[in-house]
């Protein structure tokens, strides 16, 4: 069918948003995988609603997703939308404060009854003059009796048919940016059609019948066209964080030579890391889904003994359940990676939400002297790389490591870059099969001179007995020690140890001029955001750079000769403070501005590029 009135646009943010059994989160990711496959830049934020099973039709159950597709290479999930559906009034009301002014709002003309009003807290039954957006291009069809009618014929009972609701309006917004169906067709039909046939055959026709509705009725005055973005060459495929994450680790698998072992307790939102481990079976890849937190990271520490690269994913509050075993593998130093996909907290706090506060739990949530490696991954795909490099210093440097991600960058999905692994580096673990030249025991905590890493015997090997455990060791033979200089030089030992990995981790870089009025400082998943900031404030003019941290402890080096280039600093950060206070410790002599968010909600690129030019004035 041929569109007449097509607008070139340089991107586009759309949200889709309904009850959380309205499929939403398969409706964006249909939509931003078809913008994906054309070539399109594009960012996603998944919006979970925090509660399980929020009564249906109220705001607390509104789950949304939100894709923003471009021209070029594409950072943010966007501010505010240009285009927001709405399958129920709650809907409507959760998301209109993220409306541009003038946005298209596509809502179910069915839900717009008194009861699902009443429910979504409308005192009126006016709820676009009651929000004050009576003046938007709003678009009210009745896409659930639509969906009834393109489905009449089909042999399945009234829930299911409604059920296909979602997809009547992805064919709508398909059809309204001259987006091909090709591709949720065929992923719809290799989901449905051996299991339940009549499913797929619904969803596809209630998908043709959006897009047919759309075009024959004109529903809309123009539509768009957002041309492919001009990324490097190469394959590309969508990804999100969590299963980025999971591919990292079965890299480093693959390069160290030593078995993936994942010990998990499941816990949003990481439990993706485990479920996509799972499917790897055919890659040796092993996984248990634990009793508990603290049996994921003691099952872990028990792979590692044996010989495995061994991981156990988490989230802020196993996090602190896993503490006392954290200690044991510091005290061990055995090779293990501890990821931590970061929520809203404290305790169940709001679960579905992004946050970074965790760091100074990852820092010292630990009794005694306890240091451990800690980095953070910045966008979804870069999950691979951190994940890879995770392991990679745990194992060369016998050590844990702690991985921070967040629940934006986890469930969030951008293109990937496939790589090649023979762009990626060689793993070596320090593993001995005899002893060494004039050894006649095998001393388990002799090190290496550079490193500091001790040697990695498995279980089993003739002539290699030996002995660890959580009570101090002496400084060779790893048997339990009691005197207190020999504790002394371990705990210095240990500390040196994740000090030196500073000399194996790139020098901390600068985004933009080396000097300058304003340095923002970051860490982790706020990159994307600070990222479009500074880049617009640098277009208009403005003196300002970014330096952004993936590893956290040790910090890198040239950080104090970044620091020194500038007037003023400010550090971002999801939570109230604490990067801003570990760099005033690390480095006192600059003066820190802060600007901190604590609201579940990433930052918006106004939000920050207001708090840059206040600093600047």
């Amino acid at each position: 069918m041929e569109n007449k009135n097509i607008t070139e646009r340089d991107d586009v943010v759309i949200r889709f948003s309904g009850d959380s059994g309205d499929g939403m989160q398969l409706t964006g990711t249909l939509f931003s995988d078809t913008a994906a496959l054309q070539g399109n830049g594009i960012s996603t934020f998944p919006d979970y609603p925090a509660e399980i099973r929020a009564p249906q039709g109220t705001v607390a159950g509104v789950s949304g997703f939100q894709v923003h597709f471009g021209d070029h290479q594409v950072k943010t999930p966007g501010d505010y939308c240009d285009v927001m559906v709405a399958m129920n009034p709650a809907a409507l009301k959760a998301n209109c404060c993220w409306l541009k002014k003038g946005a298209t709002i596509i809502i179910d003309g069915d839900s717009l009854e008194e009861k699902s009003l009443e429910k979504a807290g409308f005192k009126t039954d006016d709820p676009f003059t009651e929000l004050g957006i009576q003046d938007y291009n709003i678009i009210v069809a009745d896409i659930t009796t639509m969906t009834k009618e393109a489905l009449k014929d089909i042999d399945l009972d009234t829930k299911s048919i409604v059920k296909c609701k979602n997809m009547f309006a992805l064919g709508m917004c398909l059809f309204m940016f001259n987006k091909p169906m090709d591709h949720p067709v065929k992923y719809i039909n290799n989901k449905f059609a051996k299991r339940n046939p009549l499913v797929a055959e619904a969803n596809v026709l209630a998908m043709k019948a959006g897009y047919n509705y759309a075009h024959n009725t004109h529903a809309f005055a123009n539509t768009y066209d957002v041309q492919a973005a001009d990324l490097p060459k190469g394959r590309y495929r969508s990804i999100n964080g969590n299963q980025a994450t999971a591919w990292g680790f079965i890299a480093a698998s693959e390069k160290s030579g030593r078995p993936l072992y994942c010990g998990s307790y499941p816990i949003t939102p990481a439990t993706v890391i485990l479920e996509e481990l799972a499917k790897r079976k055919d890659l040796g890849v092993k996984t248990v889904q634990c009793e508990d937190e603290i049996a994921g990271i003691c099952t872990t520490i028990g792979a590692a003994f044996g010989g495995n690269f061994a991981v156990t994913t988490t989230s802020g509050p196993g996090l602190s359940l896993k503490s006392e075993a954290m200690g044991l593998a510091v005290m061990t130093e055995l090779p293990i990676v501890v990821v931590d996909v970061q929520r809203g907290g404290p305790s169940t706090g709001i679960p579905t939400k992004p946050e970074q506060g965790d760091l100074m739990q990852a820092l010292w949530g630990r009794n005694g002297e306890c240091p451990m490696i800690v980095l953070a991954a910045s966008t979804p795909s870069d999950c691979f790389h951190y994940a890879f490099m995770a392991g990679k210093l745990a194992m060369e440097h016998m050590t844990p490591v702690i991985l921070l991600s967040d629940g934006f960058i986890a469930n969030g999905s951008q293109p990937w870059k496939i790589p090649s692994m023979k762009d990626y580096p060689e793993i070596h673990p320090p593993i001995v099969t005899e002893l060494a030249e004039g050894e006649t025991s095998f001393m388990p905590y002799r090190r290496d001179e550079k490193t500091l890493a001790r040697r990695w015997a498995l279980p089993g090997t003739p002539g290699l007995e030996h002995r660890i455990g959580g009570l101090e060791k002496d400084s060779l033979k790893g048997s339990v020690s009691h005197d207190p200089h020999n504790h002394e030089k371990m705990i210095r030992t240990r500390a040196e140890k994740v000090a030196r990995v500073a000399d194996y981790i790139p020098r901390q870089e600068v985004m933009g001029d080396a000097e300058g009025d304003l340095l923002v400082v970051g860490w982790g998943g706020t990159r994307g955001h600070l990222e479009t900031a500074v880049n617009e404030m640098r277009a208009a003019g403005k003196k300002v750079s970014l330096c952004h941290f993936n590893y956290i402890n040790p910090l890198p080096h040239g950080v104090r000769e970044i620091f020194a280039g500038f007037k003023k600093i400010v550090v971002c950060e999801l939570n109230d403070g604490q990067f801003a206070n570990y760099l005033r410790m690390s480095f006192p002599e600059f003066r820190y501005e802060q600007c901190n968010k604590l609201q579940g909600l990433p930052f918006t690129r106004e939000e920050l590029i207001e708090k840059f030019n206040e600093l600047l004035k």
